[in-house]
């Protein structure tokens, strides 16, 4: 009798060390899964003001553009905006982290109006801008084949500005008058639609192009110092280069942000596709001199140069990305300690966008406030601007699938 009552003490026992450890296991691992990343919490609450602007919206062929001081909706712009791809863009990020299939119809309900811009004639460079943005993002995500078949076409379409005597693509067409023959930095961007096309189907020429746009963007865009001008200008006929300008910064000399951002990210895209090292040294020493040059809030302003500061305004939209740039340069890269280096600076920035000081809350419609577009032309100046969330999205997403990587 006592050896049984013995072993059923012991029975119990067990079972109730066993229940303790399952008790403990399901905990450990509710932890596991409650416990959420900065940027999950940021996207987060970005998903779901993203639904709720998206209700608000009504007409498919209207984008968010910016949102005026004081106001809380977004002014909106046609198809042919430069801007025109990114709110499509915004929402396609949104699907991706969340899987909401209303985010999903959002992104192809907005997505839909932009396949025009493949099939008639490219009046500027932005074409990658308007179709990578939403048809790009909306291929990767879900393989739909006539996704693909627009952007190949607005590949060809894109590559109509290129021009073999000066070897770049055509920046804006309808400013010849000011700037002859130009090329932009923004124009880097809109290269990796040409690298994709050229490797999914499309003319093996269009990576040729791209190579030569960013060989000559290298040479004649990025000053000694390793700022960036905004503008080249060259004679159309000979393909000679005329002399650098800086249109939507401070002076021609003078260091703009957004435009070293697009340096930055378009240098590291550029290697990616391509292989080529001297791309990958420009990107590092174009964000070395950013991150030597950002003041002690970590946020850039306008331009680096402007004599105002520290009464100069912001711009978010250049943090967001210069983020993305540093986070896809820290993908390239080899060496830990680099690696390392400008993923804390993308992380760096991303914090500060994070914080109270820019993301938007219940201030408007936008998630970023303080980006600024065109100083110079007295527009779009300290206010939310589409492009600022785009890039602000892609940082969160890059950097959540790398840290994921890395667990």
């Amino acid at each position: 009798m006592r050896i049984f009552k013995l072993a059923s003490v012991v029975i119990c026992i067990a079972s109730l060390l066993s229940c303790n450890n399952q008790n403990k296991k399901k905990s450990e691992d509710t932890a596991m899964v409650t416990v959420k990343t900065n940027e999950e919490i940021v996207l987060d609450k970005s998903v779901v003001k993203l639904k709720e602007v998206l209700g608000s919206l009504k007409y498919a062929d209207s984008f968010p553009r910016n949102i005026t001081k004081g106001q809380k909706e977004w002014n909106v712009v046609g198809v042919r905006d430069w801007c025109s791809g990114f709110w499509p863009g915004v929402l396609w990020y949104a699907y991706e982290y969340s899987n909401d299939e209303v985010l999903k119809a959002g992104a192809e309900k907005f997505t839909e109006p932009l396949k025009t811009i493949a099939y008639t004639p490219a009046d500027n460079h932005d074409v990658g801008f308007m179709v990578y943005c939403s048809y790009g993002n909306g291929y990767r995500l879900t393989g739909n084949e006539e996704y693909k078949k627009i952007l190949l076409a607005a590949a060809d379409t894109l590559a109509t500005l290129y021009s073999p005597k000066v070897g770049t693509i055509l920046s804006w067409p309808n400013m010849k008058h000011e700037f002859k023959y130009n090329t932009i930095i923004d124009n880097m961007m809109n290269l990796e639609l040409l690298f994709w096309a050229a490797k999914n189907g499309g003319d093996k020429k269009l990576y040729d192009m791209a190579v030569s746009h960013a060989d000559v963007s290298m040479k004649r865009l990025v000053r000694p110092d390793y700022s960036i001008y905004h503008v080249t200008c060259f004679d159309e006929k000979t393909g000679e280069f005329i002399e650098g300008k800086t249109h939507q910064g401070y002076a021609d000399e003078s260091m703009w942000a957004r435009g070293q951002g697009w340096g930055i990210y378009g240098f590291a895209m550029s290697y990616r596709e391509t292989g080529k090292e001297e791309y990958l040294a420009t990107a590092q020493k174009l964000a070395d001199h950013f991150i030597e040059r950002l003041p002690e809030d970590g946020i850039p302003y306008w331009d680096f140069d402007d004599p105002k500061i520290p009464n100069a305004p912001k711009d978010a939209s250049a943090a967001g990305v210069v983020a993305c740039g540093m986070l896809e340069l820290s993908e390239q890269l080899k060496d830990e300690k680099l690696k390392e280096k400008y993923l804390n600076a993308a992380k760096d920035l991303i914090t500060r966008l994070s914080s109270d000081e820019y993301l938007s809350g219940n201030t408007n419609d936008a998630l970023l406030l303080h980006s600024t577009g065109h100083f110079p032309n007295n527009s779009e100046i300290d206010v939310p601007i589409i492009y600022a969330d785009y890039y602000f999205m892609e940082a969160l997403l890059r950097l959540r699938k790398i840290e994921s990587k890395n667990i």
